[in-house]
């Protein structure tokens, strides 16, 4: 991460610029903040090549992309803008170091490390093949270790079914020691190739070298398509996966669900100690006193997605990958226009309105559980959320402040990536989500339970309260709060059951109730009410601001779900404050 430049902007569409992230042949790449304090990453595409019509289609075609891809491995597209110079795009910011500055700074890493990151990365891989897509460039230099798991980053050159190569005559994609031997002899790209770069990367995860050797690039790609791999001291049986992944035939490679079988991972990469000893590699942000701060513009140009225009591809809306210290974006050449896709049923059902990131670099604790304190099993339980996050109605010309308008409803913005797991041992409902909440909010209680029988939640219907506890709300305040559950898996809205084959977590937000405001009940009954909802009745599925689906019975997907309570300001402004979940049977 670098300090701006004297030549660089104070802002990008309605973010101000913090540091410089990283450059290439496209462009640079910068940190920047949302008015709201979001961070983002910004590609901004260099201005000597915006009228080149080639170098524009490209760009374009990796916006359709990274809009596209959708998984627990890549990260979200916030914003972007096409329709006149400076063209760029907008990626959450996810913090930590890439694959290559981590062996860089700490060396090899331990077999059962890598065999981790093997298995997150093929995953990764495998939700983007899902959706006809080819990554192209996967190496360390594209991996970032964040918190929450690894991120594939990149998709500059990532190419669809029935997408033409984009690269000159005599080139290939890629870089040498990490592209597979048949797109560098016949620019033959496809999964295989991804599966190839994989097993290259994981190399240089477990050795600390390149996998091919160094030199000149010629002499480094000759080397990958006539010579073995370089394992020496490499653990055998991880050794031999690389060396399946490395083949030199194609079809001689495994299935990416292969490879994570053979990983056979027992624990989650976070959970890593090794892993988890990375994140201090992470480049601190810049503080504030260290960024010019200019005033925002009177009149902000539009530039969200809503923006972007009409192009052959019918691609829905998905993930981008993010922007990290120590990375540099893919250089290019000469691009062609997307290709017609249609998009796989389950993205139009759950995720055509899901582009705008929420992940952010910095995690809010939970606070440590006082004697108060219990898990979902109907007694009391605090949440965490930021203090003061209410909503206040503007006062009048006459002095009277009008009522807040309530949302009418809850609509998902981004993939939500928060998941309950039961705690081991338990048979009372206790559990740990993947996720700490975006706000605090330590008056915050909730309560999780049967319907019937106040015992944990596993089947029928449910019983979900609220109530917030020694507060005194101002007048005009308010503060609302929905509730969404989600399934483990996607679900299919014709039949109410999960899609069949689907194969990755649900990062829908799921089935929400109407907005409740907990200071109305305050007002009229200061000794902390509870507000009481009930699973499946009080829940739905909206979608472009209408009605998409009705809550499903909680038998119809056994397995971990969450619950999820949600402070709303608007239909699509909210933040998690708390998070529970149930075992459904």
């Amino acid at each position: 991460m670098e300090a701006l430049k004297a030549q660089d902007p104070a802002r990008i569409g309605a973010y101000m610029l913090l540091a410089r992230l990283g450059a290439g042949g496209m462009g640079q790449v910068y940190l920047g903040r949302s008015p709201g304090g979001r961070l983002v990453a910004i590609k901004v595409i260099r201005d000597e090549i915006t009228d080149h019509p080639e170098a524009l289609a490209r760009f374009r075609r990796e916006v359709e992309t990274v809009r596209l891809v959708r998984s627990a491995y890549t990260a979200n597209l916030i914003d972007a803008s096409l329709e006149s110079a400076p063209y760029w795009l907008a990626t959450e910011y996810v913090s930590g170091p890439t694959l290559s500055k981590a062996v860089g700074a700490r060396g090899p890493m331990p077999p059962e490390t890598c065999r981790r990151l093997f298995a997150a990365l093929a995953e990764g891989l495998a939700a983007v093949h899902e959706q006809g897509v080819t990554h192209r460039d996967l190496k360390p230099q594209n991996v970032l270790l964040a918190a929450q798991g690894p991120q594939l980053i990149d998709f500059g050159i990532a190419r669809g079914v029935g997408q033409t190569a984009l690269t000159e005559a005599g080139s290939a994609p890629g870089t040498p020691g990490f592209t597979a031997p048949e797109v560098l002899m016949r620019n033959e790209v496809g999964p295989a190739a991804d599966v190839f770069a994989l097993g290259a990367t994981i190399a240089y995860a477990a050795t600390g070298r390149p996998p091919f050797g160094s030199g000149e690039p010629a002499t480094v790609s000759y080397r990958a398509v006539h010579e073995p791999i370089e394992l020496a001291g490499v653990e055998p049986e991880l050794a031999g996966l690389i060396q399946h992944c490395v083949a030199k035939d194609p079809a001689a490679r495994p299935q990416l669900a292969e490879v994570i079988a053979r990983c056979r991972v027992l624990a989650a990469l976070v959970e890593d100690p090794f892993y988890a000893g990375l994140a201090g590699l992470a480049e601190a942000l810049p503080s504030a006193a260290s960024v010019a701060v200019s005033p925002p513009p009177a009149h902000p140009p539009a530039t969200g997605l809503h923006d972007l225009p009409t192009s052959a591809s019918t691609h829905a809306p998905g993930y981008t990958p993010t922007h990290a210290p120590g990375y540099t974006p893919t250089q290019v050449s000469h691009p062609a226009p997307p290709a017609r896709r249609r998009p796989a049923p389950w993205i139009v059902a759950v995720t055509a309105g899901l582009v705008v990131g929420a992940v952010t670099a910095a995690f809010v604790l939970l606070p440590d559980r006082g004697k108060d304190d219990a898990g979902a099993d109907g007694k009391e339980t605090t949440g965490a959320a930021r203090p003061g996050a209410t909503s206040k109605a503007p006062t009048t010309p006459g002095g009277e402040q009008p009522k807040v308008q309530p949302p009418a409803y809850v609509q998902a913005t981004n993939p939500n990536r928060d998941y309950w797991t039961p705690d081991a041992g338990s048979t009372d409902g206790q559990g740990t989500c993947r996720l700490p909440p975006e706000e605090r909010n330590q008056y915050l209680q909730v309560s999780v339970t049967d319907a019937e029988t106040d015992a944990p939640y596993t089947s029928g219907k449910g019983r979900i309260g609220i109530r917030l506890k020694n507060v005194v709300p101002e007048d005009g305040e308010s503060y609302y709060v929905s509730i969404a559950v989600k399934p483990p898996h996607e679900i299919d809205a014709d039949t109410g059951r999960p899609i069949e084959g689907a194969q990755f977590e649900n990062l829908s937000l799921g089935y929400t109730s109407k907005p409740v405001d907990l200071y109305e009940g305050l007002r009229n009954e200061p000794s902390a009410p509870w507000v009481w909802l009930t699973y499946p009745d009080d829940f739905q599925e909206v979608k472009d601001g209408k009605k998409y689906a009705d809550a499903i019975p909680v038998g119809n997907d056994p397995g971990n779900w969450t619950v999820l309570f949600l402070h709303v300001q608007g239909t699509k402004q909210y933040a998690s404050i708390a998070c529970r979940g149930f075992v459904a049977k």
